[in-house]
């Protein structure tokens, strides 16, 4: 019972998570860095040092990043890496969502992230982190995990904003 009222109380601060600006998912993504290399054979390539993706309003910014296209369009994955690579997102009502984590992974066609190491996902004063936090970007589902050792736990803040 008492991890239902947690994970209700997590769903319910959350729940501003709304929905992405509604043109995010339908536009195109770009890729910026200072250098790049691959494979179009495998279809796989890196950028490397300043690296910025964008979609609509979705941003990522990492050290590395590894992009595999060999599902096809719109199956890609991006695995961003740095210390730490961060994502931000405008959700409507102009509310943005930021995360970091030593590795984000953005799977295209499922329009996931899954943060790994230091992952920290926050919007509006409320806060999650864990050693694991997986975020569904189209459901706004969250699922945050430890790193099973008892000295790191997930932890949630909920914010007081707005409560008089």
């Amino acid at each position: 019972m008492k991890s239902n009222i947690i994970l209700l109380s997590v769903l319910i601060t959350f729940s501003g998570f709304c929905l992405a600006g509604p043109d995010d998912f339908k536009k195109e993504i770009q890729v910026g860095s200072d250098r790049q290399f691959g494979s179009i054979k495998d279809k796989v390539m890196t950028f490397v040092d300043n690296v910025k993706v964008q979609q609509g309003s979705l941003l990522i910014e990492a050290d590395k990043l590894e992009v595999i296209a060999s599902a096809g369009k719109g199956k890609e994955v991006f695995i961003a890496s740095g210390q730490p690579a961060k994502y931000s997102q405008m959700l409507d009502g102009d509310k943005p969502i930021k995360a970091s984590a030593n590795e984000i992974r953005y799977d295209v066609a499922n329009g996931t992230l899954v943060l790994t190491g230091g992952a920290e996902l926050s919007q509006n004063g409320s806060m999650v982190q864990g050693a694991v936090i997986k975020y569904n970007l189209e459901k706004q589902e969250l699922e945050a995990e430890s790193d099973g050792k008892k000295t790191e736990r997930v932890t949630t803040v909920f914010s007081q904003e707005g409560k008089e």
